[in-house]
């Protein structure tokens, strides 16, 4: 406690001067409403859990069991009773409870062997509104970028043979069109067969559990680095913008809230790793800064993900300074006004489909494609916007199912403008 109490203090003055420069004046509009704020915690055993939960509870206002397939989701008595200790004390609770895999043969299928309307009703029940909905699956949209698309194409007609199913079909669909193009060194001029692939067949067909879920009803969540806005389309109800591995935070916050925003989603901020050894997390200060962006650009959820790995052992990523620095934040909100950034300032629009990683003018395209034309001028306009606007900036797609014009914007900007 005693070491506790010295990083508060410690951590303070080192917020201070960024604190006053972050103060409202007369003529701004704060932030009125408090989000929920909380650590993902993805350790190994009840205990670990309830000690979590003690440690931040008067701080915190929500708790999510972010253990997938770790063997604690598989326990269902210690799932439960994670949770109630949470809810009694006050947290509203997300759970992850892994995935559901028709290939899967373990015991994973306490959950998901259940019908999920009944899930709704017993969980509802349990834990009335502090039970906000599941966390299903984590990074789609991340993996599609990032998948080895090259290793997985490679003996391609093999793969066809073994597996004839529509996705495989439209896979194959997209593999001649990749080697079309390839041969005639050229790029494609839109990207609707990757997006459909993605959206349909990896999400709403794909994902069984999120297919489930939804049917039921129930409120679904998971975590990206990209390609938000078809997370979206594929089914999920809020999506977290992961805040870390050096990337851009007002780009991030600008992808996510702009597809939340057009579509009538909820959205927040999960951060994460910095770095991919120790200490994993960036700093309290640099968290700290991320953590205030997304609430004022009106984040619901903010949450800090507890989880780090030396070899085959797993810790956590949270220390006392970390701890600290959340109860800072926690305060803050609560005590102090800061400016409302949350508004319909302005909007950059994208080509429909265009599904670039953005995380560098040559980041690829659904995973499929290196940049093409359209690449270089769409960062440098999003690079200068993004200057100008910071998170005030949504960046959206061109879909005529959600247009621009009902996001209410006072400045739109497209993608080819000759404006910047």
């Amino acid at each position: 406690m005693l070491i506790s109490a010295s990083l508060i203090v410690v951590l303070a003055s080192s917020f201070l001067a960024a604190q006053l420069l972050l103060q409202q004046t007369p003529t701004q509009a704060s932030v009125a409403s408090i989000p929920y704020i909380g650590i993902a915690f993805a350790g190994n055993t009840t205990e670990q859990a309830i000690a979590q939960i003690d440690r931040a509870k008067n701080y915190t206002n929500l708790f999510i069991l972010d253990t997938a397939r770790n063997p604690l989701s598989r326990n269902q008595t210690a799932v439960y009773e994670i949770a109630d200790y949470a809810v009694a004390n006050g947290l509203s609770i997300i759970l992850n409870l892994g995935i559901s895999d028709p290939h899967e043969n373990d015991s994973t299928t306490w959950f998901w062997g259940q019908p999920m309307t009944d899930v709704k009703q017993n969980f509802t029940e349990r834990w009335g509104t502090k039970f906000l909905g599941i966390y299903d699956n984590d990074e789609p949209g991340g993996i599609q970028l990032d998948g080895d698309w090259e290793r997985f194409f490679t003996n391609f007609t093999q793969r066809l043979s073994r597996y004839n199913h529509t996705a495989m079909q439209h896979l194959e669909v997209i593999y001649n069109k990749m080697q079309a193009f390839q041969a005639n060194a050229s790029t494609p001029d839109n990207y609707d067969l990757e997006a459909n692939f993605f959206v349909q067949d990896v999400l709403v067909e794909g994902d069984l559990g999120l297919a489930a879920l939804n049917e039921a009803g129930i409120t679904t969540f998971t975590s990206d680095y990209g390609l938000y806005w078809f997370d979206y389309l594929g089914g999920y109800d809020v999506m977290f913008a992961e805040l870390g591995w050096n990337a851009s935070v007002a780009q991030q916050i600008g992808i996510v809230k702009g597809a939340a925003r057009l579509m009538d989603k909820e959205w927040g901020a999960m951060i994460t790793w910095k770095y991919m050894g120790h200490p994993f997390l960036d700093t309290p200060e640099n968290i700290y800064n991320q953590m205030l962006a997304a609430y004022q650009a009106g984040a619901k959820y903010i949450t800090i993900f507890d989880f780090s790995r030396a070899g085959n052992n797993t810790s956590y990523a949270m220390t006392d300074k970390y701890y600290a620095m959340l109860e800072i934040f926690w305060n803050d909100i609560h005590n102090q006004t800061h400016e409302d950034l949350s508004g319909a300032e302005a909007a950059l629009v994208l080509p429909a489909n265009y599904g670039w990683g953005m995380r560098n003018p040559d980041d690829t395209i659904w995973g499929f494609w290196g940049a093409d034309d359209k690449t270089q001028q769409i960062a440098t306009v999003m690079y200068n916007l993004l200057e100008e606007y910071s998170v005030k900036l949504d960046i959206v797609y061109e879909d005529p199912a959600y247009p621009v014009t009902r996001g209410g914007y006072k400045q739109i900007f497209y993608w080819n403008s000759t404006e910047l």
